[in-house]
């Protein structure tokens, strides 16, 4: 039920229900704290009226006191110590008639006397007594008011007679604690015993309690808001601007959002949003990429395709043994050119997925240039005399970040159109070095036509048009896959013409591991 309640609420909401469920948990144990520390703290303050009751009646048996106000001013006058810490205490006889009460007396043995006595007992009568006890009532269940004459015949005439009975009232600045006992002597039921105290702490004790928690709860209330505003501010805004942002991108809507502020955020979320941005910039990129080159693709196959059409035209309409020769010739060379702009295409592809998947390590590329020789050496040599021939600068080991399969790749790429613009019996040079700063620098020489371009940097663009004769064998993407393999190791490529003689020269400058 409650998953199902959260599942459709904002975060802020699914907070603040989260919170009030929290806060109605503790507000309902704190209720009843309140309610039972009242009881608690009442029954520890009438323990100590039971104990001094419980000395009482002893005191009354053993001196067979009779429950006459004679003999119980005589009592409390002469047990006085036993009351000293009390407020006050009352006695009745069995009758519920009023025999003594230290309001009527000065218990304070420094102005204790008979002359005292007598003016008491000319000031306050029993019937003075009598009213006195008659006003003191108390709220039961906040019903009717009752007096302590009526609790004490409840009392009398309840299943509990015979045990301990307190009870409090409450008054305009006054929280008063009574507790009630009948005395019994040889089975009979001589009077009734009642102790009255102030108890104004046990109330400040319980209103102070209250107030703090009043003051508490409200106190959490405001904490829990504040931080609902700063959450709702500084952390969930900036999450919808960045999903508003995402869902614009995925609509491809016209409508701008911009998330530079959230960029300039030094926390989680300028650093995810800075990513966001930067994956998005990259996906666009790819995007614009993917689009161009197959606006790129479609038309390279569209010039080799015309001409397909052209030569089949006219091999259909000739005769001519030699002209048929030269267009099947054509035809072929036309095939040759889509079918191997298709294969390195798909290769493209299945390269940009790979290269996410692979990991760049440290390794020494000396090894990787020799195998990659050899194994050109082993194919041109036979076939077209191109002899390849690899040096270094004695360096000890030639480290670089990369990965195997890529530079292997790089170098074939490059002996390839080294050896496209080589005529037979040529020579091709792979060079290593190591320049004093660490960079591992990778030169490939060549004895063609060098490079008739004053911008070089243009070959390495997708089906620059500057080829060879038998460019059927050739895509125009090889520089172009070389140019971005270097651009995936942080390194950098330039093509110019060698000074030394006619030829072209590519140099590689891997960064320093």
């Amino acid at each position: 039920m409650l998953n199902s309640i959260l599942k459709n609420l904002s975060i802020l909401k699914k907070f603040l229900f989260i919170n009030l469920i929290f806060f109605t948990i503790i507000s309902l144990f704190t209720f009843l704290y309140l309610k039972n520390v009242q009881p608690n703290l009442i029954k520890k303050k009438s323990s100590n009226h039971i104990e001094v009751i419980n000395n009482t009646i002893d005191n009354l048996t053993r001196y067979n006191v009779e429950f006459v106000e004679e003999d119980i001013r005589k009592f409390l006058f002469s047990t006085r110590f036993l009351f000293q810490n009390l407020d006050r205490v009352i006695f009745f006889d069995g009758e519920l008639n009023l025999v003594g009460d230290t309001d009527t007396l000065d218990l304070d043995p420094r102005s204790f006397s008979t002359r005292l006595d007598m003016v008491e007992l000319e000031i306050l009568s029993e019937k003075k007594n009598k009213e006195i006890i008659e006003k003191k009532n108390i709220d039961i269940g906040k019903k009717k008011a009752v007096s302590l004459k009526d609790i004490l015949f409840n009392y009398s005439e309840s299943k509990n007679f015979g045990t301990h009975f307190t009870f409090t009232q409450e008054g305009f600045n006054k929280f008063e604690l009574t507790t009630i006992k009948n005395v019994m002597h040889n089975g009979v039921n001589k009077g009734y015993l009642a102790i009255t105290e102030n108890a104004n702490d046990v109330k400040a004790a319980i209103d102070e309690r209250k107030t703090f928690i009043i003051r508490t709860a409200f106190a959490v209330g405001i904490v829990i808001l504040i931080f609902s505003f700063v959450l709702n501010r500084y952390f969930l805004k900036p999450i919808k601007n960045l999903v508003s942002y995402t869902n614009t991108i995925k609509n491809k809507n016209s409508k701008t959002t911009n998330i530079d502020a959230l960029k300039l955020r030094n926390d989680e979320l300028g650093l995810l949003s800075n990513s966001l941005d930067d994956m998005t910039l990259e996906l666009q990129k790819r995007i614009t990429l993917a689009e161009n080159f197959s606006t790129d693709l479609v038309h390279e196959i569209r010039n080799p395709l015309a001409s397909l059409k052209s030569a089949s035209e006219i091999l259909n309409d000739t005769n001519d043994i030699n002209q048929r020769i030269k267009l099947i010739g054509i035809l072929s060379h036309d095939v040759q050119r889509i079918e191997r702009l298709i294969t390195d295409y798909s290769q493209m592809l299945k390269d940009e997925v790979a290269l996410s998947k692979e990991e760049i390590k440290k390794l020494d590329i000396e090894p990787i240039i020799k195998s990659v020789v050899d194994d050109f050496n082993n194919i041109y040599t036979l076939k077209r005399g191109i002899k390849i021939s690899y040096e270094n600068d004695k360096k000890s080991k030639y480290f670089v970040n990369g990965i195997e399969n890529r530079i292997e790749q790089i170098v074939a790429n490059l002996l390839d159109n080294a050896i496209s613009f080589s005529n037979d019996n040529q020579d091709v040079i792979v060079k290593v070095s190591k320049l004093n700063n660490g960079k591992v620098v990778i030169k490939i020489l060549d004895e063609g036509q060098g490079f008739k371009e004053k911008d070089t940097s243009k070959i390495f663009n997708r089906f620059y048009s500057n080829r060879p004769d038998k460019f059927g064998q050739h895509s125009g993407l090889g520089l172009n896959i070389v140019k971005n393999l270097v651009d995936l190791h942080n390194a950098s490529i330039n093509a110019s013409n060698r000074t030394d003689q006619k030829g072209a020269s590519m140099e590689i400058i891997f960064p320093k591991v």
